[in-house]
């Protein structure tokens, strides 16, 4: 028997999954699938790969998985390495599907990359796996004596699990003498059986008649059950209870409250006292479930509610229902009662993130997938039909792709430094009435992209650096920002490569790539720049990188560094510069203007000038403003004829700086026609070419000079040979010249002065002679000439006579070390103007071709 059975079951096996094999995916691209419970884990379901067209090496990484709710149990499983749809845990039919009629497993199947959705039903087919059941083993049948032939007593049903075929089939009895057996079906297909008297009972010759009913389904193999049925004769009870129909059909509310009356049953029996009270009750094969939501009162005949309802567990409960007499011999009647339950809205939707997507990229197209989501309500018709929907003001909206799953895309593009973060409501509502919904954030974060450059702070930045300061000192800070975060947000400064004054900008400044801190490389120089700029660029980490640019200029600001330099009058040979001034002078006389310069700027460069030392103060006076130097008072007989001045120039810095010069002025009775140390100096050329009035000038100067040494060559030619009569022996050579033969520089000896020309380069060499002096008598005068006088450096007469008694040595006068070499730009903001320079009686020029001109003066600095 045990091999026909394993056949059996082996050929169910084969049909259902030849049905497999051959069933296709239905219209609209769901597929559908029959398998037979009760089949061992790893049981063979379908090809779903194959069917589906999917590629089964990529199932894995594409996450194909089915999606159950939460606390679902997982009856069957995919095989991510074949795509087979195989039993993951037994299935009972009958746990599975309380209820009769066709049993389905509602699959979703869910691919990423790119995301699909399938849907699968799987219908679980009923095996012949429950035997028929009765309520009891043993059943107590009590039949009256006076029951007559033909009689009908209704049996106890026997219960089958199974559906179909599988289901209670007919039922059979053992053989007797006294009964039959007929089986009826119900208007739903149920099989119950109906004794049927055969013959007439005697309670005096048996009273108890045993026999055997045996219920047996349609399956393969065929199962059966068993119940003995002890039939009792009895007393004549000739009437049993009459239900006034057979069948009632009754409409209750899900939601009605425990003790509402479902239906008031009515029965009769003919029959008086006992016999004819009657008693309701359940019959012995009511479910539990039945006897657990409802109760019949015994003697009323009430049906009332007991436990809770709920439509969407099961929407229809049948009751049956016996009536029995109180008498001898009393025989149930049964109905049936159906209860119709009415749907009603209790039950929200269910909201359910089947896969979420996140996070976002911030430059995801409109339209990318963000979330499935699919949603459920247990109700029924409208109270089950479901529409959603997301909140306001979101770059987003729901896609319906299936009944009940949508798929939450974007609308627009994205900007994380807008809005780094969504929390998108979705709100799901039924059509019942009052409708029910259910809400769900869904936090969408947004991944950032580098789209922003770096911003600096300020379109420009101006920075001012005082002149001198310390190499590697900080000098400012650049600062930028950018919206983006993280990598992208990291930021590096740099310099852009340029020149400055022909120098790379990188030996001027340098920057620190993290703060944007700025540092100077070297010492700067107002006086050789005074401004310069450079490109600052901060770019930052992402990729591609993004950057941007900003200008710094930076001013140098002067430091009262330079002290001024006198420019006029300049001492001649390490000599002190010396001035004519007659005895007739009057006060206001303009002796001469001391001028300098400053190569400085601003109040550093502002001078002034001050009478520091003086032979006698109540006779000279210097204007602080332009340096000239006039006289205070007349000249005196007790006066002096040898006047030395000491005039110091002082600038306006802080602190201020100063420079001093020495003058000897010397009283005469008549001037000679002669320029002035004071008078006009030579400009360099590039200033002097810039005013046609210095041309005119160094014309007139020359051709004045010439004449003068002239006359000076005539009257030295005079003097010597005057002297040749009166002292013989003596000679003037060229080499050596003395005014007077045979001095010495002792107290009645005649001072002399050395007037030197400086032929340029390539020149013959000087002529040195011994002029008689054509002034006033007791001078002596030297002069030494070069074949270009108009071109060379010269000196003025100076007075040859003895040197008084309180007169230090001339020879202290002027010493080498004193003369300062100016090399800087000479400063002509504060230059006198020309009308304020008296003519020098005594300078020096000395040229070097067209390339400018280089000063020497007795110039002390403070």
């Amino acid at each position: 028997m045990g091999a026909g059975v394993g056949s059996r079951w082996g050929q169910l096996f084969l049909r259902s999954l030849l049905f497999l094999l051959l069933a296709g995916p239905p219209a609209g691209g769901q597929l559908r699938y029959t398998v037979p419970e009760e089949l061992e884990h790893g049981a063979f379901v379908a090809n779903l790969g194959e069917d589906l067209g999917l590629d089964v090496s990529t199932l894995s990484a594409r996450r194909f998985r089915i999606v159950s709710r939460a606390g679902a149990r997982q009856h069957l499983e995919v095989n991510l390495e074949n795509g087979i749809l195989f039993v993951n845990e037994r299935i009972d039919r009958e746990e599975v599907c309380e209820a009769g009629g066709t049993c389905l497993l509602h699959l979703q199947l869910l691919v990423e990359s790119p995301l699909e959705l399938y849907r699968v039903e799987v219908e679980v087919l009923d095996i012949n796996d429950h035997a028929p059941t009765f309520p009891w083993q043993e059943y107590v049948l009590e039949v009256a004596e006076s029951a007559v032939l033909g009689a009908r007593f209704p049996l106890e049903s026997a219960q089958d699990p199974d559906v179909g075929t599988n289901s209670v089939h007919t039922y059979r009895l053992s053989p007797n003498g006294f009964f039959s057996l007929e089986v009826q079906t119900r208007s739903d297909a149920s099989k119950f059986a109906e004794l049927v008297l055969e013959r007439a009972l005697d309670r005096e010759q048996q009273r108890v008649h045993r026999v055997l009913l045996t219920a047996l389904d349609g399956g393969v193999p065929e199962r059966s059950g068993t119940a003995h049925i002890l039939v009792t004769v009895l007393d004549a009870n000739d009437n049993v209870p009459a239900f006034d129909q057979p069948s009632y059909g009754v409409s209750l509310p899900e939601d009605a409250p425990v003790g509402t009356l479902v239906i008031q049953l009515n029965a009769t029996d003919l029959d008086e006292g006992p016999n004819g009270e009657i008693e309701y009750s359940f019959s012995g094969h009511a479910p539990p479930r039945v006897r657990e939501l409802f109760h019949v009162e015994p003697r009323s005949g009430q049906v009332l509610l007991k436990g809770r309802l709920d439509y969407e567990r099961a929407s229809l409960h049948e009751l049956y229902v016996q009536a029995k007499d109180r008498g001898p011999s009393a025989v149930a009647v049964h109905c049936r009662v159906l209860v119709h339950l009415l749907d009603v809205n209790d039950n929200a939707p269910e909201v359910t993130l089947t896969s979420v997507s996140t996070p976002v990229l911030e430059d995801a197209p409109p339209g990318t997938v963000i979330a499935v989501i699919s949603v459920l309500d247990r109700d029924s018709g409208d109270n089950g039909r479901v529409s959603c929907e997301v909140g306001p003001n979101v770059p987003f909206e729901l896609r319906s792709s299936f009944r009940n799953y949508y798929t939450l895309v974007t609308t627009q593009a994205l900007d994380r430094e807008v809005v780094p973060e969504y929390n998108v409501s979705i709100t799901a509502r039924d059509m019942g009435s009052p409708a029910l919904l259910t809400r769900s954030t869904l936090t969408v974060p947004v991944s950032d992209v580098n789209d922003n450059a770096p911003r600096f702070l300020q379109p420009s930045y101006s920075v001012y650096v005082m002149e001198n300061n310390a190499p590697g000192a900080s000098i400012c800070s650049v600062s930028a920002l950018d919206p983006d975060c993280q990598q992208n947000a990291y930021l590096s400064y740099s310099i852009a490569d340029g020149h400055i004054h022909g120098m790379p900008v990188g030996t001027y400044v340098s920057i620190n790539s993290d703060s944007g801190h700025m540092y100077a490389l070297r010492s700067l120089d107002y006086e050789q720049i005074r401004s310069f700029q450079i490109q600052v660029q901060a770019q930052d980490a992402g990729f591609p990188p993004l950057s941007a640019n900003v200008t710094v200029h930076i001013f140098v600001l002067d430091q009262n560094d330079n002290a001024p330099v006198i420019v006029s009058p300049l001492p001649h040979n390490g000599s002190v510069a010396t001035e004519l001034v007659p005895r007739s002078a009057r006060p206001g006389y303009l002796v001469g203007t001391v001028s300098a310069v400053d190569a400085d700027a601003g109040l550093n460069s502002h001078l002034s000038y001050q009478l520091l030392q003086a032979t006698d103060f109540t006779l000279f006076s210097v204007a602080p403003d332009t340096g000239e130097l006039r006289t205070l008072r007349s000249f005196l007989e007790q006066d002096s004829s040898r006047q030395r001045l000491v005039v110091q120039v002082r600038d306006s810095g802080q602190p201020a700086l100063s420079a001093t010069v020495s003058l000897l002025l010397s009283v005469v009775e008549t001037m000679p026609q002669t320029l002035s140390d004071f008078s006009e100096f030579s400009l360099p050329p590039e200033v002097s070419s810039s005013s046609p009035l210095t041309l005119y000038l160094l014309v007139s100067l020359g051709s004045i000079s010439f004449t003068f040494l002239l006359a000076i060559l005539i009257l030295t030619a005079i003097r010597c040979r005057g002297e040749q009569r009166s002292h013989q022996g003596d000679s003037c050579s060229p080499p050596r010249c003395h005014c007077c033969p045979g001095s010495r520089p002792s107290s009645d000896g005649l001072k002399t002065s050395n007037l030197t020309a400086q032929p340029p380069a390539g020149t013959a060499a000087a002529t040195c002679l011994d002029v008689p002096a054509g002034g006033p008598p007791g001078y002596c005068y030297k002069v030494c000439l070069g074949p270009e006088s108009a071109q060379s450096d010269f000196m003025f007469l100076k007075p040859c006579s003895p040197p008084r008694n309180n007169e230090k040595d001339p020879g202290k006068r002027s010493r080498p070390d004193q003369h300062l070499q100016v090399s800087k730009e000479v400063n002509t903001d504060w230059l006198p103007p020309s009308t304020q320079r008296p003519t020098l009686k005594r300078y020096q020029i000395q040229h070097y071709g067209n390339r400018g001109s280089r000063w020497k003066g007795d110039v002390a600095i403070g």
